[in-house]
């Protein structure tokens, strides 16, 4: 791809991120651009020139914001997931979107652990009656991992990173995937089923499956009504994989016991709440904005903001392998492609 001296920008940086990218080899290959704000968030005359960009989860790819850049030829992602970006006008368009498909496996592995020890030994509960001067041990009993069964949805790298720390615990472990790998199941000890046998055995249930309209609210109020009563809910993956409105339902009628979440539907809203003035938002997403609300309030519920990939390790990681990605494009060997030319 022979552009000399391309304009690329980088879309929901921070500032040690523009420091490493700047001091790295982009600084004498192009041009640099930097914003803290999503790519939606920018005039249209600001980003229309850009041979390239790069986002992060919260920036909105759609067909009216790709059609803003008619010389962009690379979207170079900072994440794993890419369901932020039309892969069907970005391929209609020739523009090449690259992710970074192996990061923090394990790092996002041991927050999903994080989430389990604070409901199963009622870490957060009590950590919330304690900051009330509260001491009182009612309702803080809680339960051991050794011997319970964990269901784990998405058993690819990351599940796999979980699937080994529970053996860890002393667990046992069910797995439901599209792809069956028979010998890792043999060699990390762990059985694979059917999802609606994993739903109806698994005494915690934890998602790490890629969003698509497939997965689309796969927790909702059939599937949930197939769990063990009392189960835990675990989701560090994407949060439409949950249908929130079942999750309160659930919550509610003690279906479930407890719920830790990572991601939530919707979050972006929370993030900008502004938007909820907006002319665009629809009853719907009103709805789930203020469901995630009443989820905040609960003390069976453990809500952190997207960062289960957070740690030095990651963040310079993702950062290194974006640089890689666009230098490996330009240079006309692109890597990590999700939306290869037909």
């Amino acid at each position: 791809m022979a552009i000399s001296k391309p304009k690329i920008a980088f879309f929901e940086t921070e500032p040690w991120e523009r420091a490493v990218i700047r001091s790295g080899p982009l600084k004498s290959e192009a041009r640099l651009v930097f914003y803290s704000k999503p790519i939606h968030e920018i005039p249209q005359k600001e980003i229309a020139g850009m041979d390239a960009v790069s986002v992060f989860i919260y920036s909105r790819l759609d067909a009216r914001i790709l059609k803003k850049m008619p010389r962009l030829k690379l979207v170079a992602t900072r994440s794993t997931g890419y369901d932020h970006i039309d892969l069907k006008t970005a391929r209609r368009k020739g523009i090449v979107v690259a992710n970074v498909p192996s990061y923090g496996e394990n790092t996002v592995a041991e927050h999903t652990f994080a989430l389990i020890l604070s409901l199963s030994r009622n870490v957060h509960k009590a950590y919330m009656r304690t900051s009330r001067g509260d001491f009182s041990l009612d309702g803080l009993q809680g339960f051991d991992l050794k011997g319970k069964i964990l269901g784990v949805v998405g058993a690819g790298h990351i599940g796999l990173h979980v699937i080994k720390m529970a053996k860890g615990f002393g667990m046992e472990v069910v797995a439901f995937d599209v792809r069956r790998q028979l010998f890792l199941s043999e060699v990390l000890d762990f059985r694979y089923a059917a999802f609606e046998e994993l739903l109806k055995v698994s005494d915690i249930v934890t998602l790490h499956t890629p969003y698509s309209l497939a997965t689309h609210h796969l927790i909702n109020r059939r599937t949930i009504q197939q769990m063990k009563r009392w189960a835990l809910l675990i989701n560090t993956a994407r949060g439409a994989l949950v249908e929130t409105d079942a999750l309160v339902w659930a919550l509610d009628e003690g279906i479930i016991a407890g719920a830790a979440l990572d991601v939530l539907e919707g979050e972006d809203l929370i993030k900008e709440e502004r938007q909820l003035l907006a002319a665009d938002f629809s009853k719907e997403k009103l709805i789930t904005a203020l469901k995630n609300h009443i989820l905040l309030h609960r003390e069976n519920v453990v809500i952190t903001p997207h960062v289960a990939f957070n740690s030095k390790e990651v963040l310079r990681r993702i950062v290194d392998t974006t640089v890689i990605n666009i230098r490996q494009f330009f240079r006309g060997t692109p890597a990590n492609v999700v939306n290869p030319a037909p």
